[in-house]
């Protein structure tokens, strides 16, 4: 089993795009990654990983994608202490937000003992070809603190 689990919400396919290029970002550091959606597993599954990224877009007036809601919620119940995370995701500023549910789920994992270990990633509306690359060098750079923890 891979070490590294990324679970992502995307409605319009933006942060699913994103996801697409982090995780190669991530096996390009010769890292494996298991990917899932956020429908298709629930909290508890972070519980067997050792490094998590989370993706979320922003819905709304700055909340929660619905796919998000239980998810976040279970999320109280765990302890993560000692795992490494990151989180990323898509906005739309024209509802007068700049990514708030990436703050949101970049927060529940702090509060639950997870480690941030590196800055969230935003990209507004659909990853361009720069947020790609950027999108991308996430991954590498999570792939590489990950493994850089790990080895300590």
């Amino acid at each position: 089993m891979a070490k590294l689990l990324m679970i992502y919400a995307s409605m319009s396919g933006n942060t699913e795009d994103m996801a697409k290029e982090i995780e190669a970002g991530i096996r390009s550091k010769k890292e494996s990654v298991d990917v899932l959606e956020a429908f298709e597993t629930d909290a508890s599954a972070m519980e067997a990983y050792e490094g998590i990224l989370i993706g979320t877009y922003t819905w709304g007036d700055g909340d929660l994608p619905d796919e998000l809601l239980d998810f976040y919620e279970d999320m109280k119940q765990l302890d993560l202490t000692g795992k490494k995370a990151a989180v990323f995701g898509s906005f739309d500023s024209s509802y007068g937000d700049d990514g708030i549910a990436v703050d949101q789920m970049r927060d529940a994992l702090q509060r639950q003992g997870a480690e941030i270990v590196q800055e969230e990633l935003k990209v507004e509306l659909s990853p361009t070809p720069d947020d790609r690359a950027l999108c991308r060098e996430f991954g590498e750079r999570f792939a590489e603190n990950w493994h850089a923890v790990k080895k300590l």
